[in-house]
């Protein structure tokens, strides 16, 4: 399943990417994280281990690790989901003028034959909207600092 949604933020990209980093207050911004937490010692670069415990339809349903495999900033960073739920996600912060647009592409799988295709089918039109509704946090909450 692939799926992206994206936002033009006011704000240069240098400075978003200082909320996108903050691993731990992803959770403020993002709709679907109940929390995060970092597993590595390394708070930044490839190599980054991270737990998060996500909700379902609302519900707080299953605890990922995810590994940051790609890290350029200000520009990209890009997780590898490496529990339950495979795949990558891509996040893309591109300059527009003093603001940013970001890009935030997800493509996953569940390694369950036709049942995992079929209910990722079913969950990416809400996916799209938690990502959508989670760019809106993320301009809100940098709008307020």
């Amino acid at each position: 399943m692939r799926v992206r949604a994206s936002r033009v933020i006011p704000a240069p990209p240098e400075q978003v990417w200082k909320h996108v980093r903050r691993w731990e207050e992803q959770a403020r911004w993002i709709r679907d994280a109940v929390w995060v937490r970092v597993l590595s010692e390394e708070r930044e670069g490839e190599g980054v281990r991270i737990r998060v415990l996500n909700r379902v339809f609302g519900f707080p349903l299953f605890t990922e690790q995810l590994e940051v495999v790609e890290w350029d900033p200000p520009a990209t960073v890009v997780m590898a989901h490496r529990s339950f739920v495979r795949g990558v996600g891509t996040w893309e912060l591109h300059a527009r003028g003093e603001a940013t647009l970001f890009v935030w592409a997800e493509e996953l799988w569940l390694p369950i034959p036709v049942l995992g295709a079929l209910a990722l089918w079913v969950y990416r039109p809400f996916m799209r909207r938690l990502m959508e509704g989670s760019l809106a946090n993320l301009q809100r909450l940098i709008e307020s600092t």
